[in-house]
């Protein structure tokens, strides 16, 4: 009699544990501010996290690997701009300098980024390139610097 409980017992501890594991591995729980993009780079942990839930458990791994294709929190922040990856993240758009200003610069960050917020160009840190092959190895500075850039 107290082996059946202890059983029973083991037996929910180990169900409690393992739908505490699928509910944790699902990307949409794990990352909601990723919610909506259309596409990139997966994110190797979320996937490996929703095999696991499809390994151990079928109906649910399937629903999360479901939730996350299509909510999109399973690929890595960044969007489009991640799914290439030669040209790092950077998308060039041709303006004419003489029409920059403030106002035209964050229409053409929330035009092109998909951004909806205004940003404070008064912050922004401008760097001198000598021409766009310039611009990886500036990229990898600001990444050493502490910068996020996606």
């Amino acid at each position: 009699m107290k082996q059946t409980i202890l059983v029973k017992k083991i037996l929910s501890l180990f169900i409690f544990i393992a739908l505490l594991m699928q509910i944790s591995a699902c990307g949409y729980i794990l990352h909601p501010e990723r919610n909506g993009q259309n596409g990139g780079r997966l994110d190797i942990g979320i996937v490996a996290l929703d095999g696991i839930g499809l390994f151990f458990f079928l109906v649910p791994g399937i629903i999360a690997f479901a939730v996350d294709f299509s909510t999109g929190c399973i690929y890595m922040p960044g969007g489009a701009f991640s799914a290439n990856p030669d040209n790092d993240g950077v998308k060039m758009v041709q303006v004419n300098p003489d029409e920059l200003t403030d106002r035209a610069i964050n229409n053409i960050i929330v035009r092109e980024t998909g951004l909806s917020a205004g940003f404070d160009l008064k912050r922004a840190e401008v760097y001198a390139l000598n021409g766009s092959e310039d611009v990886p190895a500036r990229f990898a500075e600001m990444k050493k610097s502490g910068y996020y850039i996606r």
